[in-house]
């Protein structure tokens, strides 16, 4: 299995093929995000929500308490969503190819490609917490950048799908530094 990934990862394993990856490959605006949400959560959110149970549980029976029954729901859900950050930012591994002038596809690059039908897409090669389809950011696991990734310019791929089989053409690729 070729490292689509950079052309200088001599000293990384090879990744094992599962459905979910023991490495979070992540851009950097990706690595920020996650980081920024996990700041935000337990900077300011999470304080003010126990700010908020504690004044609620000094105001009697429990039992009825809206506040304090919505609070304690809130603060799981604010720790359960901590303790997921935590371990995708513990197993992240950043790839920053922004700028770089790979001729091949690795991960972070912009491919347009056009299919049978001659119409053009564009995709951008970005980490599993960082897809937006409404972006044209796909997965690296996803069924299209697996068949791009290590391509060239001028290559033609073949994606499989369960309605389709089509074929592709990389047109352009580039590392433009994503936001």
């Amino acid at each position: 299995m070729s490292k689509p990934f950079t052309e200088d990862d001599e000293d990384e394993s090879e990744e094992p093929e599962s459905s979910t990856p023991s490495r979070n490959y992540v851009t950097p605006a990706g690595y920020k995000r996650l980081n920024d949400e996990l700041t935000q959560l337990w900077k300011v959110d999470r304080p003010k929500l126990v700010e908020t149970i504690t004044w609620a549980a000094g105001n009697g029976d429990r039992s009825e308490n809206g506040d304090y029954i919505y609070g304690k729901r809130r603060l799981r859900e604010i720790d359960r969503r901590l303790r997921f950050l935590s371990k995708r930012l513990d197993s992240s591994v950043v790839v920053d190819n922004a700028g770089k002038d790979h001729e091949q596809v690795f991960f972070g690059a912009t491919v347009t490609v056009v299919d049978d039908a001659g119409e053009e897409r564009t995709v951008t090669i970005v980490g599993l917490d960082e897809l937006d389809p409404d972006k044209g950011r796909v997965s690296w696991i996803s069924p299209i950048a697996k068949v791009l990734l290590n391509g060239v310019v001028g290559d033609v791929v073949t994606l499989k799908a369960p309605s389709a089989t089509t074929q592709l053409e990389i047109l352009e690729i580039r590392y433009d530094e994503l936001l």
